[in-house]
């Protein structure tokens, strides 16, 4: 669901003093676009759609939070714009661009009548994690197709050579290593830059098998613990820390249940303003 914005608004508001009723309490995603500081809108649009996927991966019903509409402008001419519920203002504004002061004043504001227990950068990293996590699961499934293609055999020592060689160790030991239950997901606990750091080696392994066509248990296992120290030697001369020693986060199902619950007491808001 691309969204496609057309307006803007020339005068200056507070967040509450835009809002619509109308069945319920919404804001033109043409007004939330100026209130975040964004001038154009491709980069707007962008934090939108990445709100829109969280709520679907959050399995909350996009059109509940994001319906489209036609709208006519100052000048009489009809465009596309979004109804955007308090929670879908909420999702844009910690996927918005925190270096603009807009975005990081809206992250503060939305953390603090949300009722967050977190500072509003964590705020942020939790949508940002969800996704991202999200996004890991769909390419995982890509890779499994490759590899079951070009021949694999024995999928969980394919996956772990890409984690020896990333963290110079196998899962099992990290997992022994972050305190982790042996039944849980090691992904399911890692920060934004590690989850991304982790989506770089999934999608390029399986580039590279794909581009050199490589095939069978042995190669396909090599291949992927070759991409796993690349990209380990890379986070090293960066940031100086070896992967392993990445601090443990918060179960990202846990994560969820929070966000959710975020929703619902949003929601709440608007429901005592119309009592």
């Amino acid at each position: 669901m691309q969204l496609e914005l057309l307006f803007t608004l020339d005068n200056e508001q507070n967040f509450e003093s835009f809002s619509n009723e109308n069945g319920f309490t919404f804001w033109y995603s043409s007004d939330f676009m100026k209130f975040l500081g964004y001038e154009t809108i491709p980069p707007f649009n962008k934090a939108l759609n990445k709100a829109i996927a969280a709520c679907t991966t959050l399995n909350i019903s996009i059109l509940e939070n994001f319906i489209q509409i036609e709208r006519v402008d100052s000048f009489g001419k009809i465009g596309m714009d979004c109804k955007l519920s308090r929670f879908a203002c909420y999702l844009i504004a910690m996927n918005g661009d925190v270096k603009k002061k807009e975005v990081a004043q809206a992250q503060a504001y939305f953390a603090t009548i949300a009722g967050a227990v977190a500072s509003y950068l964590d705020e942020a990293e939790k949508v940002d994690r969800l996704l991202t996590r999200e996004e890991i699961s769909v390419r995982e499934k890509s890779m499994a197709g490759v590899v079951k293609m070009a021949g694999i055999e024995n999928y969980a020592y394919f996956q772990n050579a890409g984690y020896r060689g990333m963290y110079n160790k196998n899962i099992s030991e990290l997992k022994t290593i972050r305190n982790i239950d042996k039944n849980k997901i090691l992904l399911d606990f890692m920060g934004k830059e590690e989850l991304a750091a982790n989506l770089f080696r999934i999608t390029q392994t399986e580039l590279k098998i794909k581009n050199e066509q490589i095939k069978g248990q042995q190669k396909l296992e090599v291949t992927a613990e070759v991409v796993g120290k690349e990209v380990r030697n890379t986070m090293i001369k960066i940031s100086g820390i070896a992967p392993e020693d990445l601090e443990k986060k918060e179960d990202i199902r846990n994560v969820k249940k929070q966000l959710k619950s975020q929703n619902k007491t949003l929601k709440k808001i608007d429901q005592k303003k119309k009592k």
